[in-house]
């Protein structure tokens, strides 16, 4: 049995084709889902892809968030389905309240491309337990608006509650307050991050590796950590 894992793509999605090679190579079937539906096609799992949805006018996904489809990924994932937004993606959730928190322009007010280290803060999740907690990884990070922000209340939630999954490492980037790079939700099916996963799981095509020149990998982990935890519910 294969797990079914849908890719949204909105008007200005730009990462959904490399979402859904991701899903391929992990060992899973790729599922277009298409914004002005709202049909997930029956689909075990979900990605939301980076990217600049509906021209992020107004403010970064928050066009996205009224879209068909995105009334049925909110309904799915508040009843259990597994959701992983990447950049714009993350910016979508925080948007539809699965996932607490804002994302802002970037201190400095710079779009920042370059391949970043970030440190793995929780395995509890759907979609990172094949990672070790405190493991360091290199993924790629792209944004403009990968600010997080959050109240003091609302951090210390996410703190005290292991819900921070991910941390920058190597410096911040783009200023997120505690250096957070990837938050979850309360059972760990709903997850946010700003790098990109799907930029690293080839070799040939991701960072520089332990292995040499653009051979990282580190991003599969995340897809196969869905993947696994989809075939062990089967």
């Amino acid at each position: 049995m294969s797990a079914r894992i849908g890719i949204v793509s909105f008007p200005g999605s730009l990462d959904e084709r490399d979402g859904a090679r991701a899903v391929r190579l992990a060992g899973a079937e790729a599922v277009d889902l298409w914004h002005g539906s709202d049909s997930l096609e029956g689909v075990d799992a979900i990605v939301i892809p980076g990217g600049f949805s509906y021209g992020d006018y107004l403010r970064c996904g928050a066009i996205a968030r009224f879209a068909p489809v995105m009334a049925s990924v909110v309904e799915a994932a508040r009843g259990g389905m597994p959701v992983l937004g990447i950049c714009n993606g993350f910016q979508i959730l925080c948007e539809s309240h699965l996932l607490p928190g804002a994302l802002i322009r970037n201190a400095g007010q710079r779009f920042v491309c370059r391949d970043q280290r970030v440190r793995v803060e929780s395995n509890r999740t759907v979609w990172t337990s094949q990672f070790e907690e405190g493991e360091e990884i290199t993924i790629p990070l792209k944004n403009g608006e990968g600010n997080f922000v959050a109240d003091e209340a609302t951090l210390d939630m996410l703190e005290g509650e292991g819900r921070v999954v991910l941390r920058y490492a190597g410096g911040n980037p783009n200023g997120s307050m505690r250096d957070i790079a990837g938050i979850t939700n309360e059972s760990g099916t709903i997850m946010g991050l700003m790098p990109h996963p799907e930029h690293a799981v080839e070799p040939g095509y991701g960072p520089d590796g332990p292995m040499g020149p653009r051979t990282g990998t580190d991003g599969m982990r995340f897809f196969t950590s869905a993947l696994s935890s989809l075939l062990s519910r089967a």
